[in-house]
């Protein structure tokens, strides 16, 4: 199921959340009802922790993160760090990174086994990501954006991105990653893909102007059909 939400007025869900099959990181502020959104959602099945990153709300821009490990910018506090960690599973590697381009969420998307990054990101990061994360990497563009981690996002199962995305780009970035793509919009027409849409392997949020259009395109890339 895709469920719509907002974080205080903003569809922009994808900012103020990260969602991977192994745990929820939400915005802390913002007003309750945005949380038990996603706490009734996913509770039963991985953590949903509260918590800023950078002393900021937007998590979901600033981190990066898979089932097996969560990269956060060298801004992170040490407080914010251990927070994190002691609320992560154990078995889940959370490291901070010296990135020039610190916006994690918005220069890389991956899933359990790939990630696509933007071209210019260091070449140290690179290998922090395939050690961290336990993905193969490449460095790609989505519709001709270097932000690849605001123009796409992708779980396991499938990916949606940016709808200007050509065909061969589909085909190719579809054939790297071993998931279907399709092209399309979130939040009544927005190409910021990732910041109005969250999503996993069994459920995603999006915001709450994403039209019924939008939605089932969501629901069957992301097979989130119960």
């Amino acid at each position: 199921m895709a469920t719509r939400c907002q974080f205080e007025n903003s569809n922009d869900v994808g900012v103020f959340a990260k969602l991977t099959n192994a745990y929820c990181i939400v915005a802390l502020g913002g007003a309750e009802n945005f949380y038990s959104v996603f706490e009734s959602e996913l509770s039963e099945h991985i953590p949903v922790i509260k918590t800023s990153v950078a002393g900021t709300r937007l998590v979901g821009r600033l981190t990066v993160g898979n089932k097996n490990g969560l990269l956060l910018p060298n801004t992170t506090t040490d407080q914010e760090l251990m927070h994190i960690r002691n609320s992560l599973p154990d078995e889940i590697a959370v490291q901070r990174i010296d990135e020039r381009l610190s916006a994690l969420g918005n220069c890389i998307a991956c899933n359990d086994y790939c990630a696509l990054i933007h071209p210019d990101v260091d070449r140290e990061t690179e290998e922090i990501i395939q050690d961290v994360l336990g993905v193969e990497v490449f460095r790609q563009t989505v519709a001709s954006n270097v932000l690849v981690g605001s123009y796409c996002c992708i779980t396991n199962r499938g990916g949606l991105m940016h709808p200007k995305t050509n065909v061969e780009d589909l085909e190719e970035l579809s054939s790297l990653l071993q998931i279907p793509l399709i092209s399309g919009t979130v939040n009544r027409g927005s190409d910021v893909i990732s910041a109005g849409l969250v999503a996993n392997d069994w459920s995603a949020f999006c915001g709450l102007d994403t039209t019924s259009t939008e939605l089932s395109v969501i629901e069957s890339i992301f097979k989130l059909h119960h």
